[in-house]
């Protein structure tokens, strides 16, 4: 079936007044792109994030629109027009409320099954040396017979293409030995903690700020095998949580994938954290906070023994001064 998407112009103070009138006038089917709501959760997770695409906030800034749907059928025309008279209508009738002149674009889309399509987007992703990031509903030739990493990212952050994870993932192969006891912080899809374990980690925990990570990374940590008897996700902030902590010390390897507005404070957490000779991994660090990140590790009293680049972002390994756990 044709449909026939309108698109609705709008601003950050009148989307919910023209909503509101849409609703009146028997539209019970649409959506809302809110400028104001997109900022708004910005500045309520600000510390998880330390960088946002320019292009996209220049696209988004002070625009909101809202998004219908007509069958284009024969009588598509005469329902658009009548659309756009009961609009030009509300307007005259509010003069004072700023409306403008709620513009409407069309655009031509196909029905689809719209809760499976997005997984075309998804691909088998080989990562460094060894790994390969497979979406659980394929099974891909593997002629370099990589260790596969299946994975449901859901609604969670962790897929394995971004750099940040590619570098960490790449980092692990080199770090890992075998039988080490790996704590994940920021471990969102669980993919780091899998790749952990299948590189030959012993244990691993993952801990998230999310209270829906630790069951998206427990139900992937089943796809690949893994058990409670080695694997384990919770939520919670080692930030302010020093029951957290004991409960997650000693480790031998410490994952931090995150920002580094947060790197930085967890620095000295993470030297109480780990075993003397234990590896702090961290990861998520633009490049220009390279060198203020650097320089919070050292100051915890690590030695940064290896340093990776992939386009605008970095990764840090650091070594805790002592015997090898």
């Amino acid at each position: 079936m044709q449909w026939l998407e309108l698109t609705i112009q709008t601003t950050p103070q009148t989307i919910e007044l023209v909503a509101d009138h849409l609703t009146v006038l028997g539209y019970d089917s649409f959506s809302m792109d809110d400028a104001g709501e997109f900022y708004e959760f910005l500045e309520e997770t600000k510390k998880s994030w330390d960088y946002i695409d320019e292009e996209l906030a220049q696209k988004i800034d002070g625009v909101s629109c809202i998004h219908l749907y007509l069958e284009d059928d024969a009588q598509a025309p005469a329902r658009l027009a009548q659309l756009r008279g009961q609009l030009d209508a509300f307007i005259a009738a509010h003069p004072d409320w700023a409306l403008g002149r709620l513009p409407i674009s069309l655009q031509n889309i196909q029905d689809e099954d719209w809760e499976t399509a997005w997984k075309a987007y998804y691909q088998p992703l080989p990562v460094g040396r060894r790994l390969l990031v497979v979406p659980c509903w394929m099974e891909p030739d593997n002629p370099e017979h990589r260790l596969p990493v299946l994975l449901d990212p859901g609604m969670i952050f962790g897929t394995g293409a971004h750099a940040s994870t590619q570098m960490c993932m790449a980092a692990l192969e080199s770090i890992l030995r075998g039988g080490e006891y790996v704590v994940d912080l920021g471990c969102g899809s669980g993919i780091l903690s899998i790749a952990a374990l299948r590189l030959g980690a012993a244990r691993a925990v993952g801990v998230d700020i999310d209270p829906l990570a630790p069951a998206v990374a427990a139900e992937n940590a089943a796809r690949n095998q893994m058990g409670p008897e080695c694997f384990t996700a919770l939520a919670g902030d080692v930030l302010s949580d020093p029951a957290l902590i004991a409960t997650l010390s000693p480790c031998d390897v410490l994952l931090a994938n995150i920002v580094a507005d947060v790197i930085i404070p967890l620095s000295p957490i993470a030297a109480g954290m780990l075993r003397p000779g234990g590896t702090f991994l961290c990861s998520g660090i633009l490049d220009r906070r390279e060198d203020e990140v650097a320089e919070a590790i050292t100051r915890a009293g690590f030695q940064i023994t290896a340093r990776a680049a992939q386009g605008d972002w970095r990764c840090l390994t650091a070594i805790l001064p002592g015997a090898q756990p």
